[in-house]
């Protein structure tokens, strides 16, 4: 057996802790040695499939301790892992299962008739007896108790992750099982996490960002403690009640977690047990923190960015945070980051140009997608101008991300935009994310805002700020103030108020722009 594999966890952890809780979930809760019990049985059952190697195997279900035994189990075959979030659409779900050509689905009763929708002719299984001649878990549970055995290898593919945003079609990223071991080491490093850690299960496990909490939880001999937000109150009766230590969230939980009036959030007392809270997936903002460290008085904050191809790139060490709010922080372990210009051109302080990621957690390439492979995953030449490459060793891989930031004196980086997200304008380049940041910083009042262009002929492209605030400002209030902070081709010609701003469907974290595009373009 590989060591470098997620099935060697779980089996060191069921000899080392056996009866320690690795899992809880509300009033119910399992130890590793019942947790390895329940994976082996599970992935016997799999096994006797007899699904070619490498075969992919969905889950498209709630959160549940059963979904993290199905993952497991998984990961303890040579299948792999797609996680399906419950928030997809059955289209959206199809067109995962076509593009990867799934085999067979892990599934709760409530997403079967989602299954049932789309004709899927591979195997499906329900955690709970759905009583259709559909086989669950509660019957492998029963029957399934033979010896099981396997020999995972560390490069095996382990998952294929699919994010669905505002425009075309998702491509799958491959992670292999070294990945994932790899992920949980630097995290448990850099966190500083321990056995006695009880880690909330807050986010969903559809992305590396939500899987590496199990993980980390597992490569540490943890507790992770699962949650499903759906209100305040019941998020913090969760790090209560859970005794949570640590909790790992997205901008839009942290949000969420603010909705409730003040009078009505916890005493910071009650929530003095978590000494550590985790940011990715989008932007920080000052009152975010701000929010935090109110009633998370202990707590160390740290924020992260991580990429699609890799990972993650970088951190903010929680004694910057306050220093500098704005910034992604500086390389994790056993990563380079470099800031190249057009010409390949390592840039200068504060010159804005691609980052380049060397070096360690960088996954396998897109599934079936040569194209987008080649765009991302270039040879080390690509930093011929930047770096000494030496004996012409050139067949290492770096990560070209497509974000645009720049580094400051002291070698801190700054998010600037996305590649495809830059705004051409009057022979100028501008950032939609360096507007969005004024606005954040300069007008407290306003709640939600999102800058982007619709095209106009006499200047390429014409710049629109959509915003949600208590009542509406006048337009001329907003451009005055961002006048002060902002070149005068970056200020916005159109400025829209809107009571609420929509989300992506799949990522509540970001605003559906297109959605906002459309409805204008729409209207004239």
């Amino acid at each position: 057996m590989s060591i470098n594999c997620i099935r060697t966890l779980i089996e060191d952890a069921a000899l080392s802790h056996a009866n320690k809780i690795a899992i809880k979930f509300n009033e119910e809760n399992i130890t590793y040695k019942d947790l390895l019990t329940k994976v082996n049985q599970v992935a016997f059952y799999l096994k006797e499939l007899n699904l070619p190697k490498g075969s992919r195997i969905g889950i498209y279900s709630n959160k549940s301790i059963d979904q993290v035994i199905a993952i497991l189990a998984i990961l303890s075959t040579d299948y792999v892992l797609v996680p399906l979030t419950k928030l997809l659409k059955s289209e959206q779900v199809e067109y995962i299962i076509n593009d990867c050509d799934i085999k067979c689905i892990i599934t709760d009763k409530l997403k079967i008739e989602y299954i049932e929708e789309i004709n899927f002719d591979g195997h499906i299984i329900s955690y709970e007896t759905a009583n259709k001649g559909i086989p669950s878990f509660e019957e492998i549970f029963k029957y399934y108790n033979k010896p099981y055995s396997c020999n995972v290898n560390g490069h095996d593919n382990a998952v294929i992750t699919y994010s669905f945003g505002i425009t075309g079609k998702p491509k799958g990223i491959v992670i292999s099982q070294r990945n994932l071991i790899d992920s949980a080491r630097v995290v448990s490093q850099y966190l500083k996490l321990e056995e006695n850690d009880v880690l909330s299960g807050l986010l969903i496990f559809n992305l590396d960002y939500g899987l590496n909490q199990i993980f980390c939880s597992l490569y540490k001999r943890a507790t992770i403690a699962l949650h499903r937000f759906i209100l305040p109150g019941d998020f913090f009766n969760h790090i209560i009640n859970d005794e949570v230590t640590v909790i790992a969230l997205m901008p839009v939980n942290i949000t969420s977690m603010f909705d409730e009036d003040e009078h009505r959030l916890p005493s910071a007392e009650l929530l003095s047990k978590v000494k550590t809270i985790t940011s990715s997936g989008g932007n920080v903002t000052a009152k975010m923190v701000q929010d935090i460290k109110k009633i998370f008085t202990n707590v160390s904050f740290y924020s992260m960015h991580g990429l699609t191809e890799a990972f993650r790139s970088t951190y903010l060490d929680p004694s910057q945070i306050n220093i500098r709010p704005e910034s992604i922080g500086k390389a994790i372990p056993d990563v380079e980051l470099y800031v190249i210009n057009e010409d390949g051109f390592e840039c200068k302080v504060r010159e804005v140009g691609e980052l380049i990621h060397r070096g360690g957690y960088i996954y396998k390439g897109f599934w079936n997608a040569s194209v987008e492979t080649q765009e991302r995953f270039k040879s080390i030449q690509i930093l011929k101008n930047a770096i000494d490459i030496q004996g012409e060793l050139t067949d290492e891989l770096v990560i070209a991300t497509g974000d645009y930031v720049y580094k400051d004196e002291e070698g801190y980086f700054y998010f600037v935009s996305r590649q495809d997200d830059m705004i051409k304008t009057r022979g100028f380049r501008v950032s939609p994310y360096e507007v969005e940041s004024v606005v954040s910083k300069n007008l407290p009042m306003i709640e939600q805002c999102a800058v982007f262009s619709i095209e106009n002929e006499e200047i390429e492209e014409e710049i629109v700020m959509v915003y949600s605030s208590r009542s509406e400002l006048a337009p001329k209030e907003i451009t005055f103030e961002l006048k002060k902070h902002l070149a005068s081709y970056m200020i916005p010609s159109k400025i829209i108020y809107k009571k609420s701003l929509p989300l992506i469907p799949t990522d509540k974290n970001k605003i559906n722009k297109e959605e906002l595009k459309q409805e204008i373009l729409y209207n004239n």
